[in-house]
């Protein structure tokens, strides 16, 4: 099989696995999508980690949010077609056993509104009763946000805003806000023996509070026990626009059916006032953990681990930084810092002792454990558990075990089992993996094998930060190292731009999906990247344009130095977001000239005009070291304090892509869509324009209903045709389709009525 655009789009995507407490059973969903019908299908399969077998147990339903009751019955949310939501309880085994609805499974309830991000905690011994949390839209006066509320009746359409957060992402920001709902799952006075679900009640009302934290907060902005909540909000006091501080709240319960909360508290950490994310309860339900940035209004900042010591008493409550206890070693030692990786999610482990932390580390994205009460010099212990890949999900099994769900550029799921108690010293090289499961056959069922990757290291721009910089190399599966061929090669630079290129799966940017064309792909990882240490990811604050503009030069030059195989004389460079901006940047300077064609993805055209359009106004003025306006005005004593007021539109225009259109050559294609409110489309227009008027060869491509992200299947296909077939074309390869752009084929044949109205949102359900 060859691996291609419709391949990847049209095979199952697997969910997150979720094993029931005993870790014999894993359920997940499995989308796939056909380009023959048009059509998705769904499917809620169980997978028995002792055999490897799968099976069935419902299809074409939208469920989510699965929660084992016990090792055998679960619960779960599925969204129904009138802007509904269910709470369902069905067993594992009657559904095997084919047994009639109402036994195998049945409705517990029903929310009357588009609800989602179910948790459960259990409040007694026998699992008749549990603690419920759901999301959902709240109205301003706290009642739930129903589909009948959710059409306004006036003959206008208009809004006005007097406050910045205009719109967010993809929409306009509306008087709703997104709330948690509590309440309790409970069979105790049930004759059937059947699980029942509580009304629910806003436990943010009356509060400026909103949770999950928008626009891509979800399990991972709350967790609870069973005495009460713990969530992440932004604060109050500032406009979110211009802001990244959060805060972590305790609510406490006596009784999940009470109408009324108890005033929240606040968990306090003196001097850290950034994002915080990944709050959760440890087994006992006595101490919190939680992630925390330092600096406000920089997103990208280092995560803190934070633990609280108790969550007794009535006051707001302290926190301590997990590894504090080391910063004085690790100064004598001479390191720059402690354990200089940022954390991306955590949880406890299954006795309490230890933290699971995921996060990025040179190109993977790795699980490690920090044991906490140890008697060892440091008091704390760090210890990597997995080595491959990247991890984007731990869940701890009741054993110490720990189930990890994660993939790589070449499986686009695994599933694993590491156990980390028999041997302490153990090796992460596979001796803690005890069984593993991949849905593509480690990429073979798509024709892809690990060989194909490797990585390089070229010199860095600046050297004193990090000497290297690390680049992914992604190579044809037929590519033959005995063979004098060259490949020509795609130069693909990452967004962000504090983000990077890892081991990972991605339906967007597929390396393999270009190699597959024939293509050495060339993913670098310069200045302001992820996962080489925090200094490393700083470096890029007002240098747009500077050191990760050279990293990529000197990468450039020493791949046609050094690899033979890969012919730099016919080179394309693509990106989108930052990686966007970059095209830009390099089409008005010298690297340019050196690629036969160039894509920019929901790029930069113009600081003033693109960024001061976005919504979220802290990442310019961060990045771009400060506002491109300067009031002589302020006090030194203000200027040291201020966020705001250290930069000047001419420092903004220092590293400004439409500061040098007079070099602007070299074919481009321009894709940009029109939902896409974090860079206004106005930006692709701009680029296309300029390239038009000045007789550049060039293309637009615009999708109407597509935000910072091309996500929908048939889209994306269009997409991933008119992306390869431009550079195929510059580079001498076969189209990759001969469909006519000006026919319906290319775009996935007429749409028929029925899917029309079938695309057309519900009343009251936002388009996502």
């Amino acid at each position: 099989m060859k691996f291609t655009p419709e391949v990847m789009l049209g095979a199952p995507r697997r969910s997150a696995g979720v094993p029931n407490p005993a870790g014999t059973l894993i359920l997940y969903t499995e989308s796939t999508y056909s380009f023959q019908t048009h059509q998705k299908s769904i499917e809620l399969r169980v997978l028995e980690v002792e055999t490897g077998d799968s099976h069935e147990l419902a299809k074409d339903d939208e469920i989510s949010d699965l929660n084992w009751l016990d090792d055998d019955q679960f619960a779960c949310l599925q969204a129904e077609k009138d802007g509904t939501t269910s709470l369902y309880v069905a067993s594992v085994s009657k559904c095997l056993q084919k047994i009639e609805m109402g036994s195998s499974h049945y409705v517990a309830g029903t929310v009357d509104a588009m609800a989602g991000n179910l948790k459960l905690a259990k409040l007694d011994d026998e699992g008749h009763e549990y603690a419920v949390v759901v999301s959902a839209a709240a109205c301003p006066d706290g009642t739930l946000y129903t589909p009948e509320k959710a059409s306004r009746k006036t003959q206008s359409t208009g809004r006005l805003y007097s406050s910045l957060m205009v719109r967010h992402w993809d929409h306009y920001v509306t008087a709703q806000k997104s709330c948690l709902w509590y309440g309790k799952l409970s069979k105790r006075k049930s004759r059937d023996g059947k699980y029942k679900l509580s009304a629910l009640s806003n436990a943010l009302k009356d509060t400026p509070h909103g949770c999950p934290v928008e626009p891509f907060g979800g399990t991972d902005s709350f967790d609870i026990c069973p005495t009460g909540i713990v969530f992440v909000a932004k604060d109050p006091e500032l406009n979110p626009a211009l802001n990244t501080k959060c805060n972590v709240y305790l609510i406490q319960l006596q009784d999940w059916l009470q109408k009324e909360t108890s005033a929240s508290r606040q968990v306090v950490v003196p001097g850290f006032e950034g994002a915080c994310t990944s709050p959760v309860f440890d087994p006992a339900g006595k101490k919190v953990a939680f992630l925390m940035m330092k600096k406000n209004g920089y997103e990208a900042d280092r995560n803190v681990m934070f633990v609280t010591s108790s969550l007794s008493g009535q006051s707001n409550l302290q926190a301590q930084e997990v590894l504090e206890d080391q910063k004085s070693y690790i100064a004598q030692e001479g390191y720059k810092g402690l354990w200089d990786r940022s954390p991306q999610s955590i949880s406890f482990s299954a006795d309490g002792e230890s933290l699971l932390a995921t996060a990025e580390e040179l190109g993977h994205g790795r699980l490690f454990e920090i044991r906490m009460h140890l008697s060892t010099p440091l008091g704390r212990e760090i210890r990597q558990l997995t080595d491959h890949g990247y991890v984007s999900g731990a869940v701890p099994l009741r054993d110490g075990r720990i189930f990890v769900s994660g993939s790589s550029l070449v499986d686009n799921s695994w599933y694993a089992i590491v156990d980390a108690r028999a041997d302490p010293n153990a090796s992460v090289s596979g001796s803690l993996t005890t069984w593993s499961h991949s849905n593509s056959t480690e990429g073979s069922k798509f024709g892809l094998r690990k060989k194909q990757v490797s990585s390089i290291w070229t010199p860095a721009s600046n050297p004193a930060v990090n000497e290297e910089v690390n680049s992914i190399v992604v190579k044809p599966s037929t590519f033959d190292p005995n063979s004098s061929k060259k490949y020509p090669v795609a130069y693909s630079i990452h967004g962000g731009p504090q983000g990077s290129w890892a081991d990972s799966w991605s339906t967007r940017w597929n390396p393999a999906v270009f190699a597959e064309q024939g293509y050495i792909v060339i993913a670098p990882n310069p200045t302001g990247s992820t996962g080489y240490g925090q200094e490393f990811c700083d470096s890029i604050r007002d240098n747009w344009g500077g050191d990760p503009y050279q990293d990529i030069v000197n990468c450039f030059e020493w791949v046609g130095k050094n690899m033979p195989e890969a012919d730099n004389d016919r080179a394309v460079a693509l990106g989108a977001s930052y990686g966007g901006y970059m095209m830009n940047w390099v089409q008005g300077h010298d690297l340019g000239r050196k690629f036969k064609a160039l894509v920019c993805h929901d790029g930069i055209f113009s600081f003033a005009g693109g960024l001061l359009a976005t919504e979220e106004l802290y990442f310019p003025f961060h990045d771009l070291g400060g506002t491109p306006w300067y009031d002589p005005g302020f006090k030194e004593a203000d200027k040291a304090s201020s966020n705001f007021a250290s930069s000047t539109l001419a420092d903004w225009r220092k590293w400004d892509p439409s500061e040098h259109l007079t070099n602007w050559a070299t074919p481009q294609l321009v894709i940009h869509s029109s939902k896409d409110y974090r860079l206004a489309i106005s930006e692709g227009l701009a680029a296309f324009n300029v390239l038009q008027a000045r007789g550049v060869d060039s293309q637009f491509l615009c999708f109407p209903d597509e935000n910072h992200f091309v996500l929908k299947p048939e889209n994306s296909l269009a997409w991933h045709k008119t992306v390869l077939n431009w550079i195929n074309k510059h580079v001498g390869l076969p189209a990759y389709t001969k469909e006519d752009p000006e026919g319906e084929e290319f775009w996935g044949g007429a749409r028929s009525e029925k899917e029309e109205v079938a695309d057309m949102p519900a009343q009251g359900k936002p388009e996502t």
